[in-house]
């Protein structure tokens, strides 16, 4: 799976502070992992970079932030990578299927105003909500080349730590618009499914947090909460040097939509970033 498909499906990327200290824990994961038999890449290669995100200050929320965002991707020619965007995982391909399993990281939400650095989101508008701590989860993926102008993503996050987080499904379509040996447009429509706990975690509101936040009450069911609509442009200098610019915007639907706490059912989203690789 390409950073363009996984980094539109999980709302969230690891800082380097983060990624070193759960490399222990995903190392022994990976070991229990079976190893599935696909044709190796061509070559190892590491990815640098930098630039800033903009997100809603959390999902709902009619306010942005802007925060910086580190790129680390290593990718080994045997299908093992480690990425601030993607995880610690094995990912490879056979034919037109694609396929990968990670350890990776969902953010926390904080019921006060977080620092442009935060891992969490955060508003002082959630005040008496309490804090949602991040979870570690296992990330699966399958993907399926249609045709050279259409894929198909399915993407599980499933926590590891922090169960009562919930789980939640992730269903994309991608289509590359435009490829060139400077400049390369893509388009992704993912809709994302969640859990009792995960629509309950980020969206309900339990009678204690209605005491303390002044919040009505509100029980959220399992369901699709979002759809997103995200393009990436991503222009290369030469073999080395690349900038990679997206924008994009995601529609709550569902029990999130109705939810008391969100303030703004369609936010939107960007990134830019610049990259060297070798």
């Amino acid at each position: 799976m390409s950073n363009f498909e996984l980094r539109h499906k999980f709302p969230y990327s690891l800082s380097g502070r983060t990624l070193i200290k759960m490399l222990p824990g995903a190392l022994l994961a990976l070991l229990a992992t079976p190893t599935l038999a696909a044709e190796p890449q061509q070559g190892n290669a590491l990815t640098l970079g930098g630039g800033v995100d903009v997100t809603p200050l959390y999902s709902g929320s009619d306010e942005n932030r802007v925060t910086t965002a580190l790129v680390l991707d290593y990718s080994m020619h045997n299908g093992f990578f480690v990425s601030t965007t993607r995880g610690i995982g094995y990912g490879n391909s056979t034919g037109k299927l694609d396929y990968s399993t990670a350890l990776s990281y969902r953010a926390g939400r904080k019921d006060h105003d977080v620092d442009s650095d935060s891992l969490s989101d955060g508003s002082d508008d959630l005040r008496g909500m309490g804090d949602v701590k991040g979870s570690a989860i296992g990330a699966l993926g399958l993907g399926y080349k249609v045709t050279d102008w259409l894929h198909l993503q399915l993407q599980a996050e499933v926590p590891f730590s922090q169960r009562d987080n919930g789980a939640a499904l992730h269903f994309g379509i991608i289509s590359p618009l435009y490829s060139s040996s400077e400049n390369t447009v893509t388009m992704a429509l993912t809709s994302s499914w969640g859990t009792g706990n995960y629509m309950q975690t980020y969206y309900g509101v339990s009678s204690s947090q209605s005491a303390a936040s002044g919040f009505s009450q509100y029980d959220a069911g399992s369901g699709i909460y979002a759809y997103s609509l995200n393009m990436d442009w991503t222009h290369k200098f030469n073999q080395d040097w690349s900038v990679v610019a997206a924008t994009g915007f995601t529609q709550l639907a569902g029990d999130a939509r109705n939810s008391p706490i969100v303030q703004r059912k369609a936010s939107p989203t960007g990134s830019l970033k610049v990259t060297y690789s070798f």
